[in-house]
């Protein structure tokens, strides 16, 4: 997977930014803990995990593999737990900040959108742990929408009492 932006024409009605986030960004220095593995590539990757879940994979399909210097810090989850993965979708354009996606009506800003194209192409996914190797630092999880050694950014436990934005009232 390459980290240059594909270049895509728009669609009608998307705008793009007079400038490239990846080409300008100066502040941001991240670094990645490991790689996703999952079977998807560019042309079948599924857009959503609601997608990712219904389609059969046997349970090991999806991993998610931290690096050895960050092993350590997987240390207290557990299988059955609820995480949240942070992950670098860099091989989407940066410079998009209205989209059309096909299944909208109208163009949509883009954080109003799950889209991975986006000024800082950063993706998240609630995803359940199934099994765990704290030696190997290997997450076997539900499912991705991730092509396969996509980079990892964090790991955080999923937490009802703090994840669930209150009710209206």
């Amino acid at each position: 997977m390459s980290d240059a932006p594909v270049d895509k024409p728009a669609r009608r009605g998307e705008v793009a930014l007079s400038f490239d986030p990846a080409r300008t960004a100066d502040d941001a220095r991240l670094r990645f803990i490991g790689r996703l593995r999952s079977p998807w590539s560019r042309g079948n990757c599924p857009k959503n995990l609601r997608e990712a879940r219904e389609d059969p994979h046997e349970p090991e399909t999806f991993r998610v593999e931290i690096d050895p210097p960050f092993r350590e810090g997987i240390a207290g989850l557990q299988a059955g737990q609820p995480v949240i993965l942070l992950y670098w979708t860099g091989a989407a354009r940066r410079d998009m900040i209205v989209l059309h996606p096909a299944h909208r009506e109208r163009p949509t800003g883009v954080f109003a959108l799950r889209a991975p194209s986006r000024p800082n192409p950063i993706a998240v996914a609630v995803v359940r742990v199934l099994a765990l190797d704290l030696v190997a630092g290997v997450l076997m999880v539900d499912a991705l929408d991730a092509f396969d050694g996509t980079p990892l950014l964090d790991v955080k436990p999923w937490l009802s009492s703090i994840d669930i934005p209150p009710a209206q009232g």
